[in-house]
């Protein structure tokens, strides 16, 4: 099931204010032994949202949960929008940290910047990796540290509503494909056959020599 049916996803947000929160942080090293794409939600941000160190065998249930860290304030459980500040996602290329994120439930990420492979990564595994600008971020830290905060995201119109705040962001028609349909990467590369036919059509008129058969 898409994340965003008909474009539109409302959630609570989680306000994770830390900069340059790298894919180690989101997914600790110790996990990546395990090929399984699910099961990581439990592990999220896993060495500041415990007390105590966890490793494949651990029973994360009985570890000991971090009184001061976000995600685990009661009043912010079932959140699905995390918001965070510049150049999340950055380091490693570990696909991990994504599918971490979205086996805990969440499907928007929003930030004024991100490690350029974490986002790519984010639509492919049905992650909203959304750019706002840093005033926007600022506004929605500032509501989200009054009170529980909710908000209204809609990749139709490219909008982040919070109450009367809006924010706009930039989406493209890829990213769009995989967040709100039922498909992966291949999948979106097909919903292009008309361009990419169009392209091979111009190319053979253009360059008709490539497409020579050599004797024998």
């Amino acid at each position: 099931m898409p994340s965003f049916p008909g474009g539109l996803h409302a959630g609570l947000v989680v306000p994770l204010d830390r900069p340059n929160v790298d894919t180690d942080a989101i997914f600790p090293k110790q996990y990546g032994r395990s090929t399984a794409r699910t099961g990581y939600g439990p592990i999220v941000f896993d060495s500041w949202r415990y007390l105590d160190p966890g490793d494949l065998d651990s029973d994360h249930s009985k570890r000991r949960p971090n009184p001061d860290f976000v995600l685990n304030r009661a009043d912010l459980r079932g959140a699905t929008v995390l918001l965070a500040r510049q150049n999340f996602g950055c380091g490693s290329s570990r696909e991990h940290a994504v599918w971490a994120l979205r086996d805990y439930g969440f499907r928007a990420v929003l930030a004024p910047s991100f490690g350029d492979i974490f986002r790519q990564n984010c639509p492919l595994n049905g992650v909203a990796a959304l750019v706002l600008a840093p005033a926007a971020i600022d506004r929605l830290f500032a509501l989200a540290q009054a009170s529980a905060l909710r908000v209204d995201i809609d990749v139709n119109a490219c909008e982040v509503r919070a109450g009367a705040d809006a924010s706009r962001f930039a989406l493209t028609a890829r990213e769009h494909l995989l967040l709100t349909e039922d498909t992966d990467w291949i999948g979106a590369t097909l919903a292009q056959r008309a361009r990419i036919e169009g392209f091979e059509r111009e190319r053979l008129a253009r360059q008709p020599w490539l497409d020579r058969r050599l004797p024998g």
